[in-house]
């Protein structure tokens, strides 16, 4: 049987370089002489490399060395690939679950129309809801600092456009030339209409009160 050509000193080897790329060495690469089996389907002890690795190719897994440091290596019978694709599950799983929100800044000025406005709602909504946390602030330029309560009242009807999603952390505050509120999310409340709120009044009649007996005259 021929075998292909050996391709010359310092040509490209793909394998090899997959070899590099990989977090734990396997089969062929694992060099020392005996290794400690652990894992089912296998009795644990120390076999020999060469030993190890024929048992592997006979349940057609691989041989993967998960502890290197330990005297003798500790190897486990599995297949390598579905092996690789549970550890990047797990770690998808763990960085979601750790995921830290970020701080979105929503900026106005005095002079924000409605349009604008209403525009600004929608995005810090879709920020609270995502889990972000929203810094919202005025920048005045110039002489617009005059109109720090144009300000002031800007991001409480902000605050108060936000009140079902996201907790206001403190009233307004100046920095320099801003003025900023910060929100936290929160879950969202269901809020009532006017219409469901004056039906709900209109349903509701105060108990009636019972009277007291009146008192027995014994006075005969």
């Amino acid at each position: 049987m021929a075998f292909p050509p050996r391709p010359p000193r310092g040509a490209f080897n793909p394998r090899f370089k997959k070899e590099q790329q990989q977090e734990h060495r396997t089969n062929h690469m694992i060099k020392v002489p005996e290794v400690r089996l652990v894992g089912e389907n296998i009795e644990p002890g120390i076999y020999s490399t060469a030993d190890a690795a024929k048992i592997a190719k006979e349940q057609e897994l691989d041989l993967v060395e998960i502890s290197p440091g330990a005297n003798p290596p500790v190897c486990k019978i599995i297949d390598y690939n579905k092996f690789l694709y549970e550890e990047k599950k797990k770690k998808k799983e763990q960085k979601a679950k750790s995921k830290t929100s970020e701080v979105k800044e929503i900026r106005f000025t005095p002079n924000t129309d409605d349009h604008d406005f209403e525009f600004k709602v929608k995005h810090a909504e879709k920020f609270l809801q995502d889990g972000n946390k929203v810094k919202a602030h005025v920048q005045f330029k110039g002489r617009a600092i005059m109109f720090k309560e144009r300000g002031e009242l800007l991001l409480l009807k902000f605050a108060d456009s936000l009140k079902d999603v996201g907790a206001l952390e403190g009233l307004p505050k100046m920095e320099g030339k801003r003025m900023l509120v910060m929100f936290a999310p929160r879950a969202a409340q269901k809020k009532k209409s006017g219409s469901e709120l004056g039906k709900l009044h209109k349903e509701e009649k105060p108990a009636p009160v019972a009277e007291a007996p009146a008192p027995e005259n014994n006075n005969q």
